[in-house]
């Protein structure tokens, strides 16, 4: 998978006001809370049946994987070996994030396929879309041309009983001939086969404001990455609920959006050691905003 840190923009802290009042009740997790993996990339590849036992014991349900290849699998797991590593710790993974560039460059399948098997074999429900190449996305006709794209992947999907997402950075609001690249996904992909996984620090990060993309596209959402803004460094990210974002509002429209599994990610730890760091923000998440 492509690192998502080269893809980092300098966009605006501000988010437009929210004034809807939170309902926390709407956001209690059907699922448990879950961790994106890429949150602890330096220390799985090192242990990787440890690190899922120590996500497990922090307080987690769910796993969302990355960096999956059919050579070495995860982490030198293969597809079915990792499933029964969770299974032992009780964990799940509803969805991975796996790179679409040569599908969507070339129309090629042999990575694709080899991510439908993965899936199927985790038992993962959604294969979701990290990232892209920005090469693929320059003008407003490139951007329809990859919403058609993401339409036909999520046929493909469809026929092995998978559902497709697609994960925001904050590029895709960078405006381009009237519109932006979101917009055009959001706008121009179909509802019931391409779901939206949204991250609440990118899209803070980009000036947006996560509850007015909720009411304009109810129920789109089944995903959100957990993830805070450090209040004195935006580009750094921290411990749930020590930020600067407003999860309390955002995720009181947790009925609203659609949302279904809420995954905790992290891209970067100061002075403090990561298992503690990822066992904060999960009780954090589940004494203060009861998920």
């Amino acid at each position: 998978m492509t690192n998502r840190r080269t893809f980092l923009a300098q966009a605006g802290l501000a988010a437009a006001g929210m004034v809807i009042a939170p309902n926390l009740v709407s956001a209690k997790s059907p699922n448990g809370i879950g961790l994106q993996l890429y949150s602890l990339r330096d220390q799985l590849p090192k242990d990787p049946k440890g690190v899922l036992a120590k996500i497990a014991k922090a307080g987690y349900k769910e796993v969302e994987t990355f960096g999956y290849s059919k050579a070495g699998g995860f982490w030198g797991l293969s597809a079915k070996e990792f499933s029964t590593v969770l299974k032992a710790n009780g964990l799940k993974t509803p969805s991975g994030h796996y790179g679409l560039d040569q599908f969507f460059g070339t129309g090629k399948m042999d990575e694709f396929n080899s991510y439908i098997e993965s899936a199927l074999a985790t038992g993962q429900s959604y294969i979701i879309v990290p990232s892209l190449n920005h090469d693929f996305i320059k003008t407003k006709a490139d951007f329809m041309t990859i919403a058609g794209k993401l339409n036909k992947a999520a046929e493909v999907l469809k026929t092995h009983g998978l559902k497709l997402g697609y994960h925001n950075h904050n590029f895709e609001w960078k405006a381009t001939e009237g519109t932006t690249f979101y917009d055009t996904i959001l706008n121009h992909t179909d509802p019931k086969l391409v779901n939206m996984e949204m991250d609440l620090y990118w899209v803070v990060r980009a000036g947006q404001n996560p509850v007015e993309i909720f009411k304009k596209h109810p129920g789109r959402f089944k995903f959100v990455h957990i993830k805070d803004m450090d209040k004195g460094n935006n580009e750094l990210n921290t411990e749930i609920g020590t930020g600067g974002l407003d999860f309390k509002t955002i995720l009181g429209q947790a009925k609203l959006a659609g949302i279904q599994h809420y995954i905790v990610e992290q891209e970067n730890f100061t002075n403090i050691d990561p298992y503690k760091s990822i066992a904060q923000s999960a009780a954090y998440l589940k004494t203060k905003l009861y998920l």
